[in-house]
């Protein structure tokens, strides 16, 4: 098959969703199977699994139905496949019958390799899903939700957000539609912490804000909080670790625009204003003592030490006077 023609609604009979980010892959199946059924609503949909694949499956649910309707087939995870789904896409991609649309579900690595060139040979459609793995790709998701959404937030607010409920995309997905459906207008800091203050203060990063802009008392507090609620010391002592490389490539860096010291510092916008905002009252000696300070944390709380939580303590207070001086020996 050497050109893919595209038959309905703008969508072409082969599509490939490459990617491990399960929100985005979702999302092109639901905009692929929405686009085919506005071309025909009587589609039949099918979904094949890696999983228990049987032989022979794909080739009897994409052979023409009694009554010639189209037909959506796809298939889930070539990463995947057994033997027999990836010879049965080949021998699909060598003959494909008309009026099915086949979608293809591939997250990563080199399993089902033959089909992809197959699929790309045969100019099919690549949708990516890339992983979002850093605090940059997840503002931009936050970001790009609001857009699509026709509302605006503010860039405190999508630091906020990431830092509540940043590590899971789903979740962070949802946080998003939530804050859609149910507020009107822009969306700030202070809309995102009274539907998200609790998760924020539970991950670590209002620690470690308070704690470089030297308000020890509120560090502390919001510390405790977090061990309260069953955080563990490790990613809260990580998270501290992450402020300071931020404060110290920043500071480095020199002046420019936001975006452009983003860009080569593999940060997000907002994040290198904020270390901006963060680095007065900071020098690059109390920078250094404190990165010490927290390396020597990271070390006690991962067995090394007594007492971790101790071990925490004493770094975040050491952050919070080191800030403008304020450290002990000064």
């Amino acid at each position: 098959m050497d050109d893919v023609v595209e038959v309905r609604s703008g969508v072409p009979p082969l599509v490939l969703v490459s990617g491990p980010e399960p929100v985005l892959a979702d999302r092109a199946l639901e905009q692929v199977t929405q686009d085919v059924r506005l071309a025909d609503p009587q589609v039949e949909v099918v979904h094949l699994h890696a999983a228990g694949y049987e032989e022979g499956a794909l080739t009897l649910e994409a052979s023409p139905s009694l009554f010639g309707e189209a037909k959506l087939v796809i298939v889930h995870d070539l990463d995947e496949a057994p033997d027999a789904l990836q010879t049965d896409l080949l021998a699909y991609l060598a003959d494909p019958p008309s009026e099915v649309t086949l979608v293809v579900t591939h997250k990563s690595g080199n399993r089902g390799k033959k089909v992809l060139d197959g699929l790309k040979k045969a100019r099919a459609r690549v949708i990516e899903a890339p992983a979002m793995k850093s605090d940059r790709d997840k503002s931009e998701f936050v970001a790009n939700e609001f857009r699509r959404g026709r509302r605006r937030i503010t860039p405190d607010a999508v630091a906020a957000l990431v830092q509540a409920v940043g590590s899971d995309t789903r979740e962070l997905a949802s946080a998003c539609q939530q804050l859609l459906d149910d507020t009107t207008g822009t969306v700030d800091e202070d809309v995102v912490l009274r539907y998200h203050g609790g998760k924020v203060e539970a991950t670590g990063f209002q620690v470690a804000d308070a704690a470089v802009t030297g308000d020890a008392p509120e560090a502390l507090r919001l510390l405790r909080h977090a061990l309260a609620v069953g955080v563990d010391p490790v990613p809260i002592v990580a998270v501290l670790a992450l402020k300071l490389r931020q404060l110290a490539k920043v500071g480095a860096a020199g002046s420019g625009r936001s975006a452009d010291l983003a860009r080569d510092l593999g940060m997000a916008p907002w994040q290198v204003d904020r270390a901006r905002r963060d680095l007065r009252g900071w020098t690059g000696d109390a920078l250094g003592r404190s990165i010490q300070a927290v390396a020597q944390a990271d070390h006690d709380v991962k067995g090394n030490g007594r007492d971790p939580v101790y071990a925490l303590e004493r770094a975040v207070l050491t952050l919070a006077k080191e800030h403008a001086g304020t450290a002990p020996g000064r």
